[in-house]
């Protein structure tokens, strides 16, 4: 039984941090290279090659040792197989797209392109920090694969090509920093993707997808134990914790092999440093690339948002024209009103004036009125005298 806090104790060959340093401070070229190296650096390359943690296996250089397929296609075959939930077997190493690898480098681990036994196609693709619009590309990556495999084989078939031959493209995109998309699924690791119709019609369309965010994975098991042989390959690949490594030799010893390997590279000194500065290099350009993305999407959302608001803006303003113009318009019917009012006052004020007139008159003639009839009872009363 290993102990639980030394690798050193089931990997003897793991030297002292004293002896990696007694070797770089005897050779000036190897003692310039480390002292251009910020503290961190220093720190981060004397644990992985004393055993105090694991190594990265995500390093290219680590990662291509290991899991090279035409020299050990056995641990591939077996990853594959674990993905792809189906026995595989790696029948030869194709070229990749060398233009799409030179113009994406900055990003990528590695981009492996095999030929399975049944001549499916799988391209495995490690990224260091997840390129934007993951799936977009994906597709057309896919497509070109998918369309390279058609020419080979009616290259290869001629008359005699049906489309049935043309077999299954693999797409396997592995995130040590998945893109926000994934972020939104915080419990899930292993993304399978494939096309399907709506209503139920089966149809191989040929092209499938998986992706897996390490570092959700790295979220999900950490305060876990590893429960399958495909987390145990997960755990390999992106998990460096002494504690993790241990548990997972003693789950599956065939891992022992793996790490004993990487130990055996760790001991040349010179070799590691050499990869593990180019790694620095490549993590230096990571991080640039990730921030200009960064800064493209941050760029992005404000022009959308200054779209956003010029529109906004707009529709302010429209609306506050409408409302000028209703305001004008209730304006100038309240002028029109208050005439109309000042009219009806005028014709108003008339109007009493002719009443008063007119009832003057009539108290003048009920007057005469009165006169005439006293008048005339005075006639009367006189007629009736005599």
């Amino acid at each position: 039984m290993c102990m639980k806090n030394r690798l050193q104790s089931c990997f003897p060959m793991i030297r002292t941090r004293e002896e990696v340093l007694g070797e770089i401070y005897v050779r000036p070229d190897l003692t310039d290279t480390f002292e251009q190296w910020n503290r961190e650096r220093q720190k981060e390359f004397l644990d992985f090659c004393s055993g105090t943690r694991g190594v990265k296996m995500l390093y290219d250089g680590f990662f291509k040792e290991i899991m090279d397929p035409d020299a050990t296609p056995e641990r591939l075959e077996e990853f594959l197989s674990l993905l792809l939930l189906e026995k595989v077997r790696i029948l030869s190493v194709l070229p990749n797209d060398s233009a799409r690898v030179a113009d994406e480098s900055t990003l990528l681990i590695l981009d492996i392109v095999v030929m399975l036994e049944d001549g499916s196609i799988a391209n495995i693709e490690i990224q260091k920090i997840g390129y934007r619009f993951p799936g977009e590309r994906s597709a057309c990556y896919s497509s070109d694969l998918l369309l390279r495999q058609y020419k080979r084989v009616r290259g290869r078939q001629k008359s005699k090509f049906v489309y049935h031959q043309i077999k299954n493209v693999y797409t396997i995109v592995i995130f040590d920093k998945s893109p926000h998309e994934f972020k939104e699924f915080p419990n899930t690791y292993i993304h399978r993707f494939e096309q399907k119709s709506d209503s139920g019609l089966k149809m191989e369309l040929l092209q499938k997808y998986i992706y897996i965010p390490l570092d959700i994975f790295r979220k999900n098991v950490q305060n876990n134990s590893i429960n399958s042989k495909l987390e145990g390959w997960l755990a390999f690949l992106s998990m460096d914790a002494p504690s993790v490594i241990l548990e997972l030799i003693e789950k599956y010893p065939e891992f022992r092999e793996l790490y004993g390997q990487i130990y055996e590279i760790c001991r040349n000194v010179e070799d590691v440093m050499g990869l593990f500065s180019k790694e620095l290099l490549e993590l230096d350009r990571n991080t640039a690339q990730y921030m200009i993305d960064e800064m493209q999407e941050e760029i992005e959302r404000k022009k959308k948002e200054l779209e956003e608001s010029t529109h906004e803006l707009e529709e302010r303003k429209r609306q506050l024209e409408e409302s000028k113009s209703q305001l004008e318009e209730n304006k100038f019917q309240l002028e029109e009103s208050k005439s109309q009012l000042e009219e009806s006052k005028s014709q108003l004020k008339e109007r009493d004036s002719q009443l008063a007139y007119q009832k003057d008159e009539l108290n003048k003639k009920d007057e005469l009125y009165q006169r005439a009839l006293k008048k005339i009872e005075e006639l009367e009363k006189k007629l009736n005298n005599q």
